[in-house]
């Protein structure tokens, strides 16, 4: 293969019949890999986080590829601290005569199970149903880490074990905890992950049919706040009609953050226009489980909204439930805060600008006081490079559709961080996932065939580039 992107439709049909032929043993893996209850939140069990990274370990050292196969650990907080962060595995096998070196990301944490009475299938026992596995982790995004595996696979198998394709895998473990460790461990194992390409497998495609390639992220700033009116809790019979409570003020405030129409209300917040692509308000429903009568918010297309324009939903309130609640005046209530940016948006402008308009906006002249924050910065794929036209053109011949640019309307701060300690490689974000995936969700599953034809692509990708100069 030349320096082209393009694909024959000989190199198709070899990757696509390699797949087939491997994919029963990569849902077997699949399915050992979603039974591992792997999650990186202090209150679970960080054995399990431990064997998963075992696993997947082993999994890589058995392709018989790589120069070295490692499970690595770097401190949360500070180089030299003792804290350290949730297992990862690194391993990588050198670029020769000249190919480029590709960095395979994904990560084998998952989110926790959530209300295990809304699963419709044990929440970590692969079930297929329907042409979907379901099981938590089965999309988000094991799913990621089985197709590098069988795309490697792949690769070997058709082209022989002395291949020139440099290929590094870094399959982080705390990607779902918000990967605390990570900008260390990108420092410090900065010469191990260095590569002229790297490709994060943990995003969607547009349809089950249609593949995409995630161009635009969008940031996130969170933040914790608490109103205060009273020193005390005081009898609503008594005062109420007189003095202001806690909560009363705190839904005000919160209210203030969108207009009548639901567009959010914060002033000097950027927004941006998102690709023209067909999606209807019924399909808009139908993923996002919109029940009948209740309508969208906010102006502008539906992806615009959903993908680059600001968002800000109230993610938690601290209160008293109904079931324990009593005829009191709260004098503080607390909420926090979640607001998604624009492509190309400022976090710390944007922090800015939500708290001027809190505290413009508090009513009563209630007692307003800042708490935790968290920021991530957007994403915007920089025009230019050989490498998203050859993967636009794999996932095209591997899908049989034409593949589309993606906004996402969550993010992924960490591929920031990527992009300031890597500036020279071509950042590509893509994945298995599909509109009905609900990763974080109960009942998450990945669509077999699209996760088949994303082996494929990645399969292609691999093969073009073991073929390229640099």
């Amino acid at each position: 293969m030349s320096q082209s992107s393009s694909f024959t439709a000989t190199q198709v049909s070899q990757a696509t019949e390699a797949v087939s032929a491997a994919f029963p043993k990569a849902l077997a893996t699949l399915g050992e890999l979603v039974r591992i209850p792997g999650i990186a939140w202090e209150a679970f069990d960080s054995q399990k986080l431990e064997e998963s990274a075992q696993r997947v370990a082993q999994l890589l050292s058995d392709t018989e590829v790589f120069d070295f196969v490692d499970i690595r650990r770097a401190p949360v907080a500070a180089v030299h601290g003792d804290h350290l962060g949730a297992p990862a595995v690194v391993a990588r096998r050198a670029a020769r005569n000249g190919a480029p070196q590709i960095l395979l990301y994904a990560h084998h944490d998952v989110q926790p199970p959530g209300d295990s009475t809304i699963w419709k299938t044990p929440e970590f026992q692969p079930t297929v149903i329907d042409g979907r596995m379901f099981g938590r982790g089965a999309a988000d995004d094991k799913a990621g880490v089985v197709a590098h595996l069988t795309a490697i696979q792949t690769l070997k198998g058709l082209v022989g074990p002395d291949f020139d394709l440099g290929i590094t895998c870094f399959i982080e473990g705390e990607e779902e905890a918000g990967s605390p460790s990570f900008r260390n461990f990108l420092e410090q194992n900065a010469s191990d992950l260095a590569a002229d390409v790297i490709v994060v497998a943990d995003s969607t495609n547009f349809t089950t049919e249609i593949p995409g390639i995630t161009t635009t992220l969008r940031g996130l700033v969170s933040q914790e706040v608490e109103v205060r009116t009273l020193d005390h809790a005081v009898h609503s019979g008594m005062f109420g009609g007189v003095v202001p409570d806690a909560m009363t003020a705190l839904i005000r405030l919160l209210a203030s953050l969108h207009d009548e129409k639901g567009n959010v209300a914060v002033p000097g917040l950027a927004a941006g226009t998102a690709a023209d692509l067909p999606v209807t308000e019924e399909t808009m429903r139908t993923d996002s489980g919109l029940l009948d009568g209740v309508s969208f918010i906010g102006e502008g297309s539906l992806l615009d909204r959903n993908w680059t324009k600001p968002a800000i939903t109230i993610i938690g309130i601290d209160a008293p439930s109904v079931a324990l609640s009593s005829n009191t005046m709260l004098p503080s209530a607390k909420a926090k805060i979640s607001m998604r940016i624009a492509p190309g948006q400022d976090p710390d402008l944007a922090l800015a600008a939500l708290r001027e308009h809190l505290e413009a906006s508090v009513p009563f002249g209630a007692k307003l006081e800042f708490g935790a924050i968290e920021t991530g910065k957007p994403f915007q794929l920089e025009e230019g490079g050989w490498a998203k036209p050859m993967l636009a053109n794999a996932l095209t011949a591997a899908f049989g559709e034409q593949s589309v640019d993606l906004g996402i309307g969550g993010s992924i701060p960490f591929i920031a961080d990527l992009v300031e300690l890597f500036p020279s490689a071509q950042i590509l974000v893509t994945g298995v996932e599909d509109p009905d995936s609900r990763a974080h969700s109960p009942n998450e599953s990945v669509h077999l065939a699209s996760l088949k034809n994303a082996m494929v692509a990645e399969s292609l990708l691999l093969l073009g580039m073991n073929s390229r100069q640099n």
